[in-house]
């Protein structure tokens, strides 16, 4: 299954960030902690031309405690090495809870200073944030300003044109919509994307979605699905683990036969709101993304 999602706001947006992007002191970059590296688009390593980035690992609340913070060395480490202008920057895990969110208030404005290093006058610092679809963005936005002026929903394209709003410390932060890249080369990663509800369902079948979440977390976390869905044993291929959801779930059609189409999204939306625990779908060591 290919799966290739690049509306037409999205050529806006990618536009409207380059226009803009000399004007920025810094770029924060909002990744899926749970997916980081398939969440970081390479359009905007090319569009910040250089310009210092933190990278913020949003919905850690919902990503394996111990792969984020592998991912956070990993981020650590590449920010050390040299590039064309400066260090890529620093990075910080972000739980998008109530008990974390004024934590983050304060560290990131805080971080943005740090790694913008010395300005000539007294302009005031610029900060844009840009990520893929549904990664936390406007959450983030509505976090720094204390109250709700960004659209927040659990789904994709949301946002579709730029917001600029300036923080209590002065810092003039310009939002952006969510933005993936013409085609999605690696199969997988864009699975991932899909699974974690980057990608829309009229874009990606939902079955093949589920069925490469089963074949991840059987590969993974195998006790939390035995646990989930009260299993004494794996099954052995990932539409079996579909099947015996749908039986376990009671997503039955006529004649008992399983509605594989309910079983799926019941998977789905389990992973996508941390029902099955605290999950990740990458670590910074895998061989491929």
């Amino acid at each position: 299954m290919s799966i290739q999602w690049f509306p037409g706001h999205m050529t806006k947006a990618r536009r409207e960030i380059a226009e803009f992007m000399k004007e920025q002191d810094v770029i924060i970059e909002v990744l899926d902690a749970r997916m980081p590296r398939a969440s970081e688009n390479p359009l905007l390593a090319t569009l910040r031309r250089g310009k210092p980035c933190i990278k913020v690992l949003s919905k850690s609340d919902l990503a394996d405690p111990a792969v984020t913070a592998a991912w956070l060395r990993y981020f650590e480490e590449r920010g050390r090495e040299p590039t064309e202008a400066r260090p890529e920057g620093t990075v910080v895990a972000i739980a998008l809870s109530t008990e974390k969110l004024a934590d983050i208030r304060k560290r990131l404005p805080d971080l943005c200073t740090k790694v913008a290093g010395p300005r000539s006058g007294k302009r005031a610092l610029h900060a844009m944030i840009v990520g893929i679809p549904n990664v936390g963005k406007s959450t983030l936005v509505n976090t720094l300003m204390g109250r709700k002026v960004a659209v927040a929903a659990d789904k994709p394209a949301v946002t579709k044109q730029q917001q600029f709003v300036v923080l209590a410390n002065g810092i003039a932060l310009r939002d952006n919509p969510g933005i993936l890249w013409p085609k999605l080369e690696d199969p997988r990663a864009a699975l991932r994307l899909a699974l974690a509800g980057a990608i829309p369902e009229s874009a990606a079948d939902p079955y093949e979605v589920a069925l490469f979440a089963a074949e991840t977390l059987m590969a993974d976390y195998p006790a939390v699905l035995l646990q989930r869905y009260k299993l004494e044993a794996l099954p052995e291929t990932p539409e079996a683990m579909i099947e015996a959801i749908g039986r376990k779930r009671g997503k039955l059609r006529a004649g008992g036969i399983v509605d594989v189409s309910a079983a799926a999204a019941e998977l789905i939306h389990a992973f996508r709101t941390g029902a099955l625990g605290p999950m990740s779908l990458e670590a910074p060591d895998d061989a491929t993304v």
